[in-house]
């Protein structure tokens, strides 16, 4: 009954997801209130390089929430929306004070990747300030790796092991080798 009158306003669910639903409701159970996925790290990566202007709302509350509890996030999260506007603007005069600022901060992954840029800054203000980059060309290569994995059959590590075990000779299993053809 409830689900024929879900179905006229518009609901596209199956009725078994209908049922599962108001099961605990007969029982007379308190309704659980729907938990959050754990963030991933990929996940928090997208949102602190994303431009704030072009994060959806859920994103940019999620995240504000995050840097909320973790002060070292907003300080990594100040850092790359600085360097972001570096490479917006394509002016790398202020690279020299943000890697003062990242070698100072409290954050050793930062430090080190501080010393890293130093270590390069020629390349990084040529990048900064180039507006030409190989980023189709790596996306195209990336493609074509990917595509020479796949017909050689190599496209997963589960998949590439499974192979292997199965051509392997015998010998390598603890079986003696067989001398003929196979007959199957």
């Amino acid at each position: 009954m409830l689900h024929q009158e879900i179905v006229a306003k518009g609901y596209l669910g199956p009725y078994q997801r209908v049922k599962m639903a108001i099961a605990p409701l007969r029982r007379g159970l308190p309704i659980d209130t729907p938990r959050e996925r754990p963030l991933s790290p990929r996940q928090v990566a997208r949102w602190t390089t994303t431009t704030p202007s072009r994060r959806g709302l859920h994103a940019t509350e999620a995240l504000r929430r995050l840097i909320s509890h973790r002060p070292e996030l907003d300080q990594a999260h100040d850092f790359v929306r600085q360097f972001a506007a570096m490479l917006d603007t394509r002016d790398a005069a202020p690279l020299p004070d943000w890697l003062d600022h990242l070698t100072a901060s409290n954050l050793p992954a930062l430090a080190d990747l501080a010393k890293s840029l130093r270590e390069d800054q020629a390349a990084v203000v040529q990048g900064i300030t180039t507006p030409l980059n190989s980023g189709v060309n790596e996306g195209r290569i990336t493609d074509l790796k990917l595509q020479k994995r796949i017909t050689a059959g190599r496209a997963g590590v589960r998949r590439y092991a499974d192979i292997r075990s199965r051509d392997a000779p015998r010998t390598l299993r603890g079986r003696p080798a067989s001398r003929g053809p196979r007959v199957r």
